[in-house]
């Protein structure tokens, strides 16, 4: 049994039903990705986030049942990263956005000094990734970048390849398992562009082990399933996330998505990682906070960062302070835990 990242609360254990099929079936989602990132026994995987994780042990099973070879990291460390790739001529790898960002402010003799000829894949989950990072991560790597979305309760799942991305970007795909759907707060189904809860319907089912209430909260009256975000379908059927609907802050009567924030200022070269979030406001009920650490050796005051974003987005958007942090607190796997930072700022009888 796994167990969610916990990044909105304790980790919650996920039981998946039991696929009914005989021993030694292959799933058809397993065929489906095999296909989609051409995974035989030539591949040679680099696996760059620990391995009690959904993501990186399910890819790990799946390359050691095809015959594959893996590369684990102990460690996530940027550098080494690219040295692995050509130490062991790399064909596969899986990634997330955060360890995107530390590669591209590696300085530019790091990042050019390594064959990374052999490299065809790079996958990517766990979180969005900002559209401008993932335009400088294909520039640099070229069309080999596949992303994917889905969660450690396997009830559906988006993929998009480079190409696609290319027409459509900024989305994480169209369902290779599952049906999509958004709804409002009535459950009603959304038209194509509007925004609401992402559902996935005609996926494997699940529950949250010695928790009812939240198996509950997680389905719909139809029976549909979702992780909580927040997001819309564009006409060709592709998903873009908004946000994860714990993390909306509401300022003035006003919906303010933190990664929309977030996007713009990790773009900033003077910083490493960013979190935005909200906090009490005597007159608005929230305000918008970020909490950001910087590039090493660099710095920039918080008034530069904050009319940085203000240049690139509405300035009700924009965060009203920045707090620094040597390091954000992270999971390895590159989900932020935000309540940590947020929790200080929150009496607990009004936490959001």
């Amino acid at each position: 049994m796994l167990y969610s990242s916990g990044t909105t609360g304790h980790p919650k254990g996920v039981r998946a039903a039991h696929p009914g099929g005989p021993l030694g079936r292959v799933p058809e989602l397993f065929t489906r990705r095999l296909s989609l990132h051409e995974i035989d026994s030539t591949a040679v995987y680099l696996s760059t986030a620990p391995l009690y994780h959904s993501a990186p042990l399910r890819y790990n099973a799946m390359m050691h049942r095809c015959g594959a070879t893996s590369v684990i990291m102990e460690r996530f460390e940027a550098t080494q990263s690219l040295a692995l790739i050509e130490k062991h001529r790399i064909t596969h790898s899986q990634w997330v956005p955060t360890m995107f960002v530390r590669l591209l402010r590696l300085p530019q003799d790091d990042r050019r000094i390594h064959d990374l000829s052999s490299h065809r894949f790079a996958i990517h989950a766990a979180a969005p990734c900002p559209v401008e990072i993932k335009r400088q991560m294909l520039d640099w790597w070229g069309p080999i970048l596949y992303e994917y979305y889905s969660g450690t309760e396997g009830n559906g799942q988006t993929a998009i390849s480079p190409a696609e991305w290319l027409e459509h970007p900024g989305s994480v795909g169209k369902p290779i398992l599952g049906k999509l759907h958004i709804t409002n707060d009535a459950g009603e189904e959304l038209e194509c562009g509007e925004t609401g809860a992402v559902y996935f319907s005609g996926g494997l089912e699940f529950e949250y082990y010695q928790d009812p209430e939240k198996t509950a909260a997680a389905y719909n009256h139809r029976g549909w399933s979702t992780l909580g975000d927040i997001g819309y379908l564009d006409a060709a059927g592709y998903l873009y996330l908004t946000d994860r609907a714990s993390h909306m802050i509401i300022s003035g009567g006003v919906n303010i998505y933190p990664r929309e924030i977030e996007d713009v200022l990790v773009t900033h070269p003077a910083v490493q990682d960013v979190a935005v979030f909200g906090i009490p406001h005597e007159e608005f009920g929230e305000e918008v906070k970020a909490a950001v650490q910087l590039v090493e050796g660099e710095e920039v005051a918080a008034e530069t960062l904050i009319a940085f974003c203000r240049a690139r987005l509405a300035h009700l958007k924009c965060p009203s302070s920045i707090d620094f942090h040597t390091e954000l607190p992270r999971h390895q796997t590159g989900k932020l835990y935000k309540e940590v930072l947020k929790t200080p700022y929150w009496p607990k009888h009004r936490q959001p």
